[in-house]
């Protein structure tokens, strides 16, 4: 008897244990400070690490030993290196660093060898999932060479995702933060 009653106690708390993970998450103040800021397109990202696509080259690149300390092929440290994506009301300025393949050449300025994103964002759309309290945010812009689609992922603990995909490179992520844009 003593055995099953300590079986069922058991049961029974691990029945409890495993309760619904579908439960709505209550908005922080850091997600409704979130909402406004997407709501009035102004924000700041800073990215902490590129996530290149994997490919033998860059593979190859990644075993002579030339990435950043704490990198791996899959994984680079942009700790410490000059990046922004920012959305000022409604107008983008993005310098990112690229890590990766061009699939068509981009000539031999250097100068242009990272990301580099100015303009009004063309066919912007925010989606914000109630359930989780993340943004979606998907928009598309041109420079004069490359034509890039770029969705932007915000957290309510203020992470942020970056994914662009280009006419001519390879895709790149990014992870990093999201922030009020300065006073300058």
């Amino acid at each position: 008897m003593k055995i099953s009653s300590s079986l069922l106690l058991l049961f029974i708390l691990m029945c409890m244990g495993c309760g619904s993970s579908n439960k709505i998450v209550e908005p922080s103040a850091q997600s409704r400070q979130l909402d406004q800021w997407v709501a009035q397109k102004s924000f700041e990202i800073n990215s902490d690490w590129a996530i290149p696509l994997m490919t033998n080259s860059l593979n190859q690149v990644t075993n002579a030993g030339i990435m950043p300390p704490g990198s791996s092929a899959n994984r680079i440290s942009i700790i410490g290196t000059s990046n922004h994506l920012r959305m000022s009301v409604g107008e983008l300025d993005a310098s990112l660093p690229f890590f990766g393949e061009r699939q068509v050449g981009g000539g031999y300025n250097n100068a242009g060898s990272g990301i580099i994103l100015q303009g009004t964002p063309r066919n912007y759309e925010a989606v914000k999932d109630e359930r989780t309290l993340k943004h979606t945010i998907k928009f598309d812009v041109r420079n004069k060479t490359e034509a890039f689609d770029v969705t932007l992922t915000l957290y309510p603990n203020l992470t942020s995702e970056i994914q662009i995909n280009s006419s001519q490179r390879f895709p790149m992520r990014y992870t990093g933060r999201v922030k009020a844009i300065a006073a300058e």
